[in-house]
């Protein structure tokens, strides 16, 4: 599972220490992305055979670089039948992880594509509008929260929530009723709302993050928690704002942004 928290450095770093095949990569592409300053993932498709004790996704890793442009990375993350070992490999397009699933789990690579058994998603893909710089760069943009599909985790889902809300520094933070609430918290799930994007405070670059940890309780009833994670402190030092609504978390970012 990814760092929520973690700087985008330290994702590429991570990304690329993990890949199998990462020296294939174009050296200029490589060096174009050490200056990113902001990234977003998201899991693109996802295959599970549990009979055939194998199973892949794909994510997609998209930077918004220094010079204004972006770029993006796909991982294909896999195991193979028999065998229970992770394997990573990154790809600069689509088409390259089409050919790696073809090598990897057999069939011709337009099938590997798009062959509902291989990769279903990957068809219904190549109609969507390309999203990710746009959602990199429209971080304060307001509108109606749109339906997230839910797959939670079974975890420590309720020391999550109380580490969520206690290192939240705001004033208006969710109170005692919430953390009440949240003890019965059985699953959880974190999502990126929306990636980083730096913005200009005091003089100096500040970035801001939005997350959403969403909980499963024992009543079969649903809560989330928005995290704002932001540099614009005085110091330049990390701080995170937990809000109970999406609404209240952007509306803290805006303000943010504003102060100088």
């Amino acid at each position: 599972m990814s760092d929520p928290y973690e700087t985008t450095e330290a994702h590429l770093e991570r990304l690329l220490g993990r890949a199998l095949n990462s020296f294939d990569l174009p050296d200029r592409l490589v060096e174009r992305l050490g200056t990113a300053l902001a990234h977003s993932s998201s899991l693109y498709t996802t295959h599970h055979s549990p009979a055939a004790g194998r199973w892949r996704e794909t994510h997609r890793h998209t930077y918004l670089l220094s010079d204004g442009g972006s770029a993006s990375l796909w991982e294909l993350v896999y195991r193979l039948e028999g065998d229970r070992t992770i394997r990573h490999e990154v790809f600069v397009s689509k088409a390259e992880t089409c050919l790696a699933v073809a090598r990897l789990f057999g069939g011709a690579p337009a099938e590997a594509a798009f062959d509902p058994e291989l990769d279903p998603a990957f068809a219904a893909a190549e109609e969507e509008p390309d999203t990710d710089v746009a959602v990199l760069s429209a971080l304060f943009a307001a509108g109606a929260p749109a339906h997230r599909h839910r797959e939670y985790a079974v975890e420590e889902s309720a020391d999550h929530a109380r580490r969520v809300l206690r290192r939240a520094e705001n004033p208006d933070r969710p109170g005692e009723r919430t953390a009440l609430l949240l003890r019965s918290a059985y699953a959880h799930q974190i999502t990126q709302a929306f990636g980083t994007r730096p913005c200009r405070a005091d003089g100096r670059v500040a970035g801001f993050s939005l997350y959403e940890h969403s909980f499963a309780l024992l009543d079969g009833s649903e809560v989330s928690l928005w995290e704002v994670e932001h540099t614009a402190t005085p110091d330049g030092r990390h701080m995170c704002e937990v809000y109970e609504s999406e609404a209240a978390a952007r509306g803290a970012m805006e303000l943010r942004a504003r102060v100088r």
